[in-house]
Order: C-alpha cells, then sequence, then structure tokens
C-alpha cells in the first residue's frame, strides 16, 4: 500500500502553520531543524503511516509558507508550546510520538518534558539534550569549533550575505555536516522557505534566541526550563557517527550523563541522517516506536 503525503494549513498558538501529513491513526509529529524544511520527513512519513501512525510534518514558525509569529520569538520554549498546540488543535491524545532533528531534536525533547501527557515516546535526533550542549559550549573546544556559524548568525552581516553569495554558505554547512552525503533538492526546499528576507531572518531568529539578544518570553522561559529536565517517557537519541555539526563525543556524553535517555550510535551517517540512509532510520525509529509502554 502507498501513502500520499499531503499539504495542509492549521492556525495554533497564533501562528498560520502549513503541515505535511501522511496516513491515518495516532498523530506522529517530525519536526525539522535548520537549514531544512518539513520535506526532509518525506522517506520516514510514509513508513510511519505504514506503521498506523498519522505522520504530520510542520514547517515551523519563520519557515515559508507558515507564517512569522508577531512576537518575533524564536526561543525554543516558543517552538515546543507551538507543538503542544498544534497536538491538542490537531486532535491528537496520549497515544502521540514525537520525532525531532536538529532545532526540531531540542523541541521535541522540550515539548515532551513540558507536556508528558501529551507524547508516549520522544524520539530526538543529531542534536543531543540542552544540558550537554550547554556543557559541551562551557569546556568542549572542538565543538565550538564545529559551532562557529551560530556565532556568525549572530551578526545582522549574515541576513545580506548569505544570499548575496547566492546561499554558498548553506551549500557549505550541508556539506561539512554530512560529508558523504549531497542533497540539492533539500538545499534548494530550505531555499524556498527562507527566500524572503523576512523569513530568512526568522530563521536565524532561532540562533539568536539560542546565544544572542533574541525576543523572549516569561511564558516560554519556563517551558524551556523545564526541557532542561529528564523526559518520564522513553526517549530515543540517534546520532551518526559521521555528523560535522554535532560531535560524536557529545552523543557518548548523554549516554553517560542521561540515564533516562536511549542513546543509539549510527555508523555510516552523518547530520542529516534521515535523507543519508532512510531504510535504516525509519526501520530503527518505526520499530522503536511500535514497543508499547
Amino acid at each position: 500500500m502507498s501513502f500520499e503525503i499531503t499539504s495542509h494549513k492549521v492556525n495554533a498558538n497564533g501562528i498560520d502553520f502549513t503541515y505535511l501529513a501522511c496516513g491515518t491513526g495516532p498523530l506522529a509529529f517530525c519536526l525539522h531543524g535548520f537549514p531544512d524544511s518539513a520535506h526532509t520527513w518525506r522517506h520516514l512519513m510514509p513508513a510511519l503511516a505504514h506503521a498506523g501512525f498519522r505522520a504530520i510534518a510542520p514547517f515551523t514558525r519563520g519557515f515559508a509558507p507558515t507564517s512569522i509569529p508577531q512576537d518575533n520569538c524564536y526561543q525554543t520554549g516558543a517552538l515546543a508550546a507551538d507543538v503542544n498546540a498544534l497536538h491538542q488543535v490537531l486532535a491528537g491524545n496520549g497515544d502521540a510520538v514525537l520525532i525531532g532533528h536538529d532545532w526540531g531534536s531540542s523541541t521535541a525533547l522540550i515539548a515532551g518534558a513540558f507536556a508528558p501527557q501529551r507524547w508516549r515516546r520522544v524520539v530526538a535526533m543529531s542534536v543531543p539534550p540542552g544540558v550537554i550542549m550547554r556543557r559541551a559550549f562551557e569546556r568542549n573546544l572542538e565543538q565550538l569549533k564545529r559551532s562557529w556559524y551560530m556565532f556568525y548568525f549572530q551578526s545582522a552581516l549574515a541576513e545580506t550575505a548569505i544570499p548575496a553569495n547566492n546561499y554558498a554558505l548553506i551549500d557549505m554547512l550541508w556539506k561539512e555536516w554530512s560529508p558523504d552525503f549531497e542533497s540539492k533538492y533539500d538545499i534548494e526546499n530550505f531555499k524556498r522557505c527562507v527566500e524572503n528576507p523576512a523569513n530568512l531572518k526568522a530563521a536565524l531568529g532561532y540562533y539568536r534566541a539560542s546565544l544572542g539578544t533574541g525576543p523572549r518570553s516569561d511564558t516560554y522561559n519556563d517551558i524551556q526550563i523545564k526541557g532542561l529536565e529528564a523526559l518520564i517517557q522513553p526517549t530515543l537519541y540517534l546520532h551518526g557517527r559521521k555528523d560535522g555539526c554535532i560531535g560524536v563525543e557529545l552523543a557518548r556524553e548523554a549516554q553517560a550523563s542521561c540515564p533516562w535517555l536511549e542513546v543509539q550510535i549510527l555508523d555510516q551517517v552523518g547530520h542529516f541522517m534521515q535523507l543519508e540512509d532512510p531504510k535504516l532510520v525509519n526501520q530503527v525509529i518505526v520499530d522503536w516506536l511500535g514497543l508499547q509502554s
């Protein structure tokens, strides 16, 4: 049986979201990161549908065609609030599951921690829990070198320099982060999400809210703080050994420091694992989500 991926619109948390959907059954949210789009889940969504889920992949706040939030707030607490609001609007229940990659990974961990009654299981990919990332920025010089772009994005110069150079920096990040993989299709999808300067500013706002002076709110701060705690539902973390964005040593640290987290390191993939080896990654995720607990 084949499952078609369709596009839909809905308003949640004051934002007009566009999302992709596939299948019927309990909700399985798939959250993308940067520089990427909801289309990154085109391989996993039919696999989730075949396993009995209704896969939902939203374009996250500020990534066109989803609208730019009026508060211009892009902290991960806001992203988690969006996901929990979408769960409610789309009539989710306690059988729903969360899958997130990159920024979507951080979002999934926070949303799952803040509203565990909504999410039966959580899968995080390529970016480990916030406590591990915070420790890395304090102590891991190699990770600081890998994360140079996060500091560059704090400058308004990035908003003009990235399109002025025909998004060459984005191409370079993909090559560094997944050195054995190339996908012009996915890079073009991202570029379409940010071709409007306001959308590019929004995408960079994720980094400015994280490390700089981007707008924040007390409500979202409270949600975000909850994300520093251990999740009470079963949570899987997947990391590619060839990841050039986040070093594999952070995955090992998560394995040692977060007893609530099941960690799997996949040898032959890098940062964009769901695209590099979809057959393997789909199987790992579907098998793990199918376990009842």
